[in-house]
Order: structure tokens, then sequence, then C-alpha cells
């Protein structure tokens, strides 16, 4: 991947956290855009991370229960790492169906999580 495409896949994934965090209780982002585009990099590391230590796709409809789990856990331990962007366990939850849904909408390769 040139940096080029990794620059727009982090900017659809922001826009994908935007919406997910605009429609989703227990998601709140205080921090602007720039709080969005540090979450989608982190979403993205732990995902990157998740799936080669143990194997699992953490899309929300990746692999079932499991990969939903997995991408609420991702949501919940970005929210407390990334200043600004804040996840309840219950906005977690929400958040990897909401999340799942924008993902399907929007074009090209997103894959969020």
């Amino acid at each position: 991947m040139n940096i080029g495409k990794l620059i727009i896949r982090i900017i659809v994934s922001a826009v994908a956290i935007g919406i997910a965090t605009f429609l989703t209780p227990g998601m709140t982002n205080r921090g602007g855009i720039w709080s969005l585009l540090l979450a989608a990099i982190v979403i993205g590391i732990l995902d990157w991370g998740i799936a080669k230590l143990i194997k699992v796709d953490a899309s929300p409809f990746g692999r079932g229960i499991v990969g939903f789990l997995v991408a609420a856990l991702i949501l919940y331990l970005t929210g407390r790492i990334v200043q600004g962007f804040n996840v309840s366990i219950l906005g977690a939850i929400v958040g990897a169906l909401i999340l799942g849904v924008v993902d399907a909408l929007l074009p090209g390769e997103t894959d969020t999580m």
C-alpha cells in the first residue's frame, strides 16, 4: 500500500468513526478532527495487532459474535488511549454495530475494524 492510499484510508476511517460517534450514545468526540484521525490510526493498529496475535478478524461482521466482540473491545480500548475520544462499554457495543453498517455503506476499502 502506498502512502496516498494509506492517508485516504485513514481519512475515510475517521469519517466512519465520526458518523458512528454522532449516532452512538456513549461515544463522544471532544477533540475534533484530530482525535478522530488519531482514533482511526489507533483502531487500525489495534486491529492489525489482534489479527496477528490471535488470528481473529475484528470486523463486526467478519467472524460472527467473536469478531463483533473484538471490534467492541478495540473501540473501548481506543476510547481509553485517545484523548478527547471517549467510549463507554455500551457505546463500544453499539458503536461496533454502527461502524460495521457505516463501513458497508461507504465506498472503497474502508474496513476500519
